[in-house]
C-alpha cells in the first residue's frame, strides 16, 4: 500500500491562517513517530530538520530563527513553534497503519506556495518509511502543478509562487 496524501486545506486556528495535511501510511504509529521525532530520520523527508531531543520546552536556535518544542505526547503528538508559527504532527492508529496530520499556522506566508512546499515534502515520507529515498529534486518535479492547484483552490494570486519557482527550481522543473 502506498501513502495517501489528502490535499492540504486552508482554515483558521485562533484567527490565524492554518494549512492542514492528512497522510495515511501503512506503517505503525511507533514507526512514524520515530520518523517525525528523530532528527536523522526527519531530515530524510522534512526541510530543516531540527537537532532536537525533542522535549517539551526545548529551544533550538536554527541560525537566528528559534524553534521551541511546545508539546510531546509520544507517539501521538509533537508540536513546536518556529519563527512564531505553530506546527505539529499528530499521529493516530488506523486499521492499516497510521494517520498523520501535519498543521502549520502560516500567518503572512503565501498560502499556495507554502502548501505546495509541504505537499512536496510530505510526499517523501512514505518512500522513507518503506526503506527508500525520494530526493528533494524528484519530489519537486510536480511543484508547479501542485502550486497552481492550490492557488486556484485557495483563490489566491499565483504570481508570487510562479516567481519563486522561476528563481528556485531547476530549469527542468519550471
Amino acid at each position: 500500500m502506498t501513502a495517501h496524501l489528502a490535499y492540504g486545506t486552508l482554515d483558521e486556528a485562533d484567527g490565524r491562517p492554518r494549512l492542514r495535511f492528512e497522510l495515511t501510511v501503512a506503517h505503525p504509529v511507533e514507526r512514524v513517530w520515530q520518523a517525525v521525532s528523530v532528527p536523522a530520520e526527519l531530515g530524510r523527508f522534512f526541510p530543516g530538520a531540527a537537532p532536537w531531543t525533542p522535549a517539551e520546552g526545548e529551544v533550538v536556535d536554527l541560525g537566528g530563527a528559534v524553534l521551541e518544542v511546545t508539546e510531546v505526547d509520544a507517539p501521538h503528538r509533537l508540536a513546536w513553534t518556529f519563527a512564531g508559527q505553530p506546527q505539529a504532527f499528530e499521529l493516530s492508529r488506523t486499521e492499516d497503519g497510521c494517520r498523520l496530520v501535519y498543521t502549520h499556522v502560516i500567518d503572512d506566508l503565501p498560502a499556495a506556495q507554502t502548501a505546495a512546499g509541504w505537499e512536496t515534502y510530505l510526499a517523501r515520507l512514505e518512500p522513507h518509511l518503506a526503506g527508500g529515498f525520494l530526493s528533494d529534486e524528484e519530489a519537486h518535479e510536480p511543484w508547479r502543478e501542485i502550486h497552481e492547484r492550490y492557488a486556484e483552490r485557495f483563490g489566491v494570486d499565483p504570481e508570487p509562487g510562479r516567481r519563486w519557482a522561476d528563481a528556485n527550481l531547476p530549469a527542468g522543473r519550471r
